[in-house]
């Protein structure tokens, strides 16, 4: 009986640690067959995800409340159960209600639609600034509030990326602190591409020529993965989004690192983007 209940014991927590891996995996990147949004890492995220949760339970009521009203009236008012039909062609309560409760919905779901949309545009007192560029078909970082030094950010094959997932894989990722509130700055170089990291909820077009600018502030550290969001090439696809959100002290000696090797590179010239990137995509 005990040999029983350990075994049972461990299955539990093995299902357990199963469970909690998958949440917290789900936190940085796709999982396959998945449904729901990934898990929030910021509170914009978490705002988002609220509000989707709140206009899926209102939608399911309206849907099944309508669809009440259409079987109610097809067993009540059919031919056979009412073979003598009601001429009646006004009712003033009822055409008050279909107008005014629509208008209720609307407004119900205008507020905290419009609160959220204020909380993204309006970006607070910011502690850091990095700047996003796209290029045909890499992102490339600069961190002008650090030494102004900037790199590329390039997608990894199968046989570069170790344990990095598939098609998200990058060979540098943006590094920031953990509990700050960053500026994002996002341009293009060439064509449109769209900065997106969905754990965030960030997505923000990159427009050559013009600089756009969004924020957020993560509150977990870990590894986060987005993709360009835009259609923008041939290799639209395979141009990932990579951030490492860190301790604050781990974020200070990346950048002391981060200052000496990339003090001499230009990343306005695109110059870790090599031939590879226009050859034939991976396959």
């Amino acid at each position: 009986m005990n040999l029983l209940k350990t075994q049972l014991h461990r299955m539990v927590a093995a299902f357990m640690a199963l469970i909690g891996s998958t949440v917290l995996a789900s936190a940085n990147k796709p999982e396959p067959w998945q449904m729901t949004f990934q898990e929030a890492a910021t509170d914009n995220m978490t705002t988002i995800t609220d509000f989707n949760n709140f206009l899926l339970i209102l939608m399911t009521i309206i849907t099944v409340f309508v669809l009440a009203l259409l079987l109610y009236v097809m067993l009540r008012f059919n031919a056979k159960a009412n073979p003598t039909p009601s001429k009646t062609s006004h009712n003033t309560l009822i055409e008050v209600l279909w107008t005014v409760l629509p208008i209720v919905i609307l407004v119900v779901i205008a507020v905290p639609s419009f609160r959220l949309l204020y909380f993204q545009r309006v970006i607070p007192e910011v502690e850091m600034t990095v700047k996003a560029v796209g290029y045909q078909w890499y992102w490339g970082y600069e961190y002008p509030d650090h030494g102004d030094f900037a790199f590329d950010s390039l997608m990894l094959d199968d046989d570069e990326r170790g344990d990095q997932p598939r098609l998200l894989a990058t060979d540098t990722a943006m590094v920031v602190p953990v509990d700050t509130t960053i500026r994002v700055v996002v341009t293009g170089a060439d064509v449109l591409h769209s900065f997106a990291m969905p754990a965030f909820g960030l997505k923000i077009d990159a427009i050559p020529g013009r600089l756009n600018e969004t924020w957020f502030k993560a509150n977990k550290t870990g590894t986060f993965y987005g993709q360009c969001s835009e259609l923008c090439g041939i290799r639209h696809a395979f141009m990932p989004i990579r951030i490492e959100v860190v301790e604050k002290e781990a974020f200070a000696s990346w950048v002391e690192k981060a200052q000496e090797e990339y003090a001499e590179i230009d990343s306005s010239n695109g110059q870790f983007a090599g031939l590879q990137n226009l050859t034939t995509p991976r396959q």
